[in-house]
């Protein structure tokens, strides 16, 4: 798979718990991000914010086409692909014609994102979620780009198994991922083997320009939020997590919601009430980014602590079933059966639009039907 590096234009990163500032500097990203002279706040309710944020992340009625614009939106916060294929049923939640190869179309890439997990994204964002996660100094930095300039002089131009580099380089090959947020490490895994490993060209694009890039349009997908959201699933420490909202300083107006005082685009405050045309049912994979949550923001999406345990399990995750705008369940899939627990009963007709989409999963290597299981 080829690589198109992302630049400056593009808009994507993460950060692992490595980035090290001066606690002046991070007390004054903090202060500026909380002391703004502001309008009065918005208030926005549970219903207003989740069909925004189904409406941002494509989670509607209408399936657009697959094409390079439409995959890079349908990846604008990343397609996580822990999970086998995890990336091709998040694309097919969002788009039509998906397909099982389409996860290799030429626009996409893989690389090792957010806390290290396999992540799918447009490659002309490649640089947002590598260079984004990049710490600004310290060990982490220091680290990183040893990592980097070591499994470059090894791959000398070549392509490798995670581990065969770690052998040849003399460390365990999970550390090559250290490598990772300086933007010059691409991967291809396909789930049953291990990662096939490159290196490719560094971008122009500095860290904190990347971050605040990624604090950008995390905001567009899972906003209104905060900083120490964005931090959480972007895995950047709090003060980079505050410097990057405090770097959006003139972008954003305060909004209240259910869990509290947040932040929010003012481009996007228009259409935090716009009619949504939801889905009538959609099998989000494990890690798909609508509820790709931590803490207090779980409770938003699920308010029922039990159901929440159901969802966020201690190990892997299930999928979740999202039915006419509310999560009503999860699901699993073992080859051709898929089994649905349900949380309540569902409405009229959604039985057939759940079934119907389990049956449509681009899945390779089936060689018969899926079959939905039903419990309650």
């Amino acid at each position: 798979m080829s690589l198109a590096p992302g630049g400056p234009g593009c808009n994507h990163p993460d950060a692992y718990p490595l980035g090290i500032f001066p606690h002046a500097f991070a007390a004054d990203a903090v202060a500026r991000v909380t002391r703004r002279p502001m309008h009065a706040p918005l208030t926005l309710t549970r219903q207003e914010i989740l069909a925004f944020r189904r409406r941002a992340g494509g989670l509607v009625e209408t399936r657009p086409p697959v094409s390079p614009d439409s995959l890079r939106r349908a990846a604008w916060a990343g397609l996580q692909d822990s999970m086998p294929r995890a990336a091709v049923l998040s694309l097919h939640a969002r788009l039509g014609g998906v397909e099982p190869s389409t996860w290799e179309h030429p626009s996409l890439a893989q690389l090792w994102g957010p806390r290290f997990s396999v992540y799918v994204v447009a490659a002309r964002d490649f640089a947002l979620f590598s260079r984004g996660r990049l710490p600004e100094g310290g060990k982490g930095r220091d680290r990183a780009e040893r990592m980097a300039e070591k499994l470059h002089a090894h791959l000398d131009g070549a392509r490798m198994t995670d581990r065969e580099a770690g052998t040849g380089m003399g460390v365990n090959p999970n550390a090559l991922r250290y490598a990772a947020p300086t933007g010059t490490v691409a991967i291809r895994w396909e789930g049953a083997r291990a990662p096939v490993v490159w290196t490719v060209p560094q971008a122009d694009i500095s860290p904190s320009d990347a971050r605040r890039e990624l604090a950008r349009r995390y905001l567009q997908i899972f906003g209104p939020s905060t900083a120490e959201s964005f931090g959480n699933w972007a895995g950047v420490k709090p003060p980079a997590a505050a410097a990057a909202f405090a770097s959006l300083e003139g972008e954003l107006v305060p909004v209240r919601t259910p869990l509290g005082e947040a932040w929010l685009l003012a481009e996007d405050e228009p259409h935090m009430r716009a009619e949504t045309a939801d889905a009538p049912a959609r099998l989000l994979p494990s890690g798909d980014a609508y509820y790709l949550l931590a803490g207090a923001d779980r409770a938003l999406l699920v308010p029922d602590d039990d159901r929440r345990e159901r969802l966020w399990t201690s190990r892997v995750w299930p999928g979740a079933v999202l039915v006419e705008g509310e999560i009503g369940g999860t699901w699993r899939r073992a080859q051709h059966t898929v089994r649905v627990e349900l949380w309540e009963p569902l409405p009229a007709g959604a039985r057939d639009a759940v079934e119907a989409e389990a049956a449509a999963f681009p899945l390779p290597g089936l060689d018969r039907p899926v079959e939905v299981v039903w419990s309650a």
